[in-house]
């Protein structure tokens, strides 16, 4: 057994990889641990790390420290890539009210630390570390410590030890007490957030109409006034009359002509289709889907990289194949397409016409499931540089004496959240299949929370005992909790936020990825991580500065 006792010694990379091992393990075995129906999920990996930390069995610093922030990034950067399809909307929608009550967690914790200064007589060069550490942000410890006097700039390091471990673990406490005094059942909110959002959209319908404005008579349907712009398709014409029996059914492709009488077959979203039938007819009970024809209808997935950023207008597939494209569906979002709409990857597009001219469209359009589930590695590289490049890239905000950065976290969240959205940059294809998003964001927020804990370990229980710790720690649990639970409280019971949204704001305002883990853990939704990513980049802002304010200004 000599072998084993000696992988234990020294900091070899061997060891290394153990011992994260190990946190990770019985962390991960420890979250998954109910007590009265609640448990730690991926938080549980923090506290082990406290308990190895603190019996001495660490990693090499320089190896804890690239693994600790290599974590962070791959955590942030995956999850920028689930949230981005629908960022924009929910931004459109709460962007707000969101930043609001993030902002408000922000100001109360510098009310509460300027209380826990001239009340409870801490300095204000260790209470600054507190307010950091307290809301788990390292870029405000940083921008305090180059704020004030050198000889004072180790005091806010110590405060700031002290109080993060408590900083994460207070969100998750806050998480715990809304739910258990609303009664709130995760999983319905989860449920009512997905029906709330989709109820935003405009859902795509379907609706037969008699052709009777006369000004038709003999037109194109691209010529039909409006129609191109308004997400109304005209999917099937029904030649010869709702009244007739022998008449033909043939794709709505632009080119084809329409006359009174015929009967059509509009899909889009309900309030277009209203404004449309206006201009083109009177509903009718001839349901052209029902009918006997020629023509069906086929999802298809598009995997071509050629196709990838052309426009339905340029690909002009109606006229290659005499086909007509309905719907598309992008991130779970339906929509009928316009002209100018262009293809990303993994785009559904549901196709009307003959089945072999379907066929070609196909094979135009790649469909081919399997590519959608093999991870495009190289994009993911390429992103977390550019992630890091604009994290580290310092913004210079006037009268204030260092620049502010996004930082490892702020910057990948961000070019993530742009490139999920873009689809494409160059060659490359920013798309990632759901099961290796996951993979890479679990893998990256347990090794965030192993390091820490190790890192924290070592002096948690004797910066506690000894001298002033745990007063500190007790002062720096009020500026962690009294700021969330007034907004949380608030949020829930005056504003009714969606708990799993309010989850996600709490997280984002204190900027702290392991409560994101915890609330997505709770239940299988993406509202936390949307909430988080719509109030991250100004709270990340006001930490920074707040943290540099209070160094200047309270600071003989």
């Amino acid at each position: 057994m000599d072998w084993l006792i000696e992988l234990f010694r020294g900091d070899s990379i061997a060891k290394a990889v153990l011992v994260l091992s190990l946190v990770a393990a019985s962390g991960l075995f420890l979250g998954s641990l109910r007590v009265y129906g609640v448990s730690l999920g991926v938080a549980g990996v923090l506290f082990s790390g406290l308990v190895f930390g603190h019996f001495h069995i660490t990693i090499d610093p320089h190896v804890m420290e690239f693994a600790r922030e290599f974590g962070l990034i791959l955590f942030v950067y995956t999850i920028g890539m689930q949230v981005g399809p629908g960022f924009i909307a929910s931004l459109r929608r709460q962007g707000l009210p969101l930043n609001l009550m993030a902002a408000a967690v922000v100001l109360l914790g510098v009310l509460v630390t300027l209380l826990v200064v001239y009340v409870g007589k801490i300095d204000m060069s260790v209470a600054v570390g507190l307010f950091a550490g307290g809301t788990t942000n390292t870029p405000a410890l940083g921008a305090a410590q180059q704020a004030m006097p050198q000889n004072l700039a180790m005091n806010p390091g110590l405060g700031y030890a002290v109080a993060y471990p408590f900083g994460i673990i207070g969100i998750i406490v806050t998480m715990g007490l809304v739910r258990g005094f609303f009664k709130i059942k995760p999983g319905a909110e989860a449920v009512e957030f997905t029906r709330e959002f989709h109820a935003n959209q405009p859902s795509v319908t379907t609706l037969n109409l008699v052709v009777n404005n006369p000004n038709l008579n003999g037109l194109q349907i691209r010529k039909i006034p409006a129609l191109s712009q308004s997400g109304v398709v005209i999917s099937r014409v029904y030649k010869g009359g709702s009244h007739q029996k022998d008449g033909t059914i043939q794709v709505g492709t632009p080119e084809t002509v329409i006359n009174t009488g015929d009967v059509v077959l509009v899909v889009g979203p309900q309030e277009a289709i209203d404004q449309v039938r206006l201009i083109i007819g009177t509903p009718t009970e001839v349901d052209l889907k029902e009918l006997p024809s020629h023509l069906t209808t086929r999802r298809v997935v598009v995997t071509k990289k050629n196709i990838l950023g052309k426009t339905l207008e340029e690909l002009d597939l109606h006229k290659a194949y005499g086909v007509t494209i309905t719907r598309i569906s992008r991130a779970e979002i339906e929509f009928t397409p316009t002209p100018n709409f262009r293809f990303q990857f993994a785009d559904t597009a549901l196709v009307v016409g003959e089945e072999s001219a379907i066929d070609s469209v196909a094979r135009e359009l790649g469909n081919s499931p399997k590519t959608l589930n093999h991870p495009q590695i190289l994009p993911v590289f390429v992103g977390i540089a550019l992630g890091i490049i604009l994290g580290s890239w310092p913004l210079h905000v006037p009268h204030m004496p260092a620049a502010v950065k996004l930082g490892l976290a702020g910057g990948p969240l961000l070019v993530a959240i742009f490139l999920s959205r873009l689809g494409r940059l160059g060659p490359l294809i920013y798309y990632m299949p759901l099961s290796a998003n996951f993979m890479l964001r679990e893998v990256g927020i347990v090794l965030f929370l192993a390091c820490v804990g190790l890192k924290s370990g070592g002096q948690f229980v004797s910066t506690l005992t000894q001298g002033p710790g745990l007063y500190w720690m007790a002062c720096a649990a009020l500026i962690t909790l009294v700021p969330l639970m007034v907004v949380g409280f608030i949020a829930r019971s005056i504003y009714k936020l969606n708990f799993m949204s309010l989850c996600g704001v709490l997280a984002g305002s204190m900027t702290d990825p392991p409560a994101l883990a915890f609330a997505n853990s709770m239940a299988a939704s993406d509202a936390p991580s949307i909430s988080y990513a719509t109030v991250y980049p100004l709270t990340m802002l006001l930490r920074v500065l707040a943290a540099q304010l209070l160094a200047i200004f309270f600071i003989a």
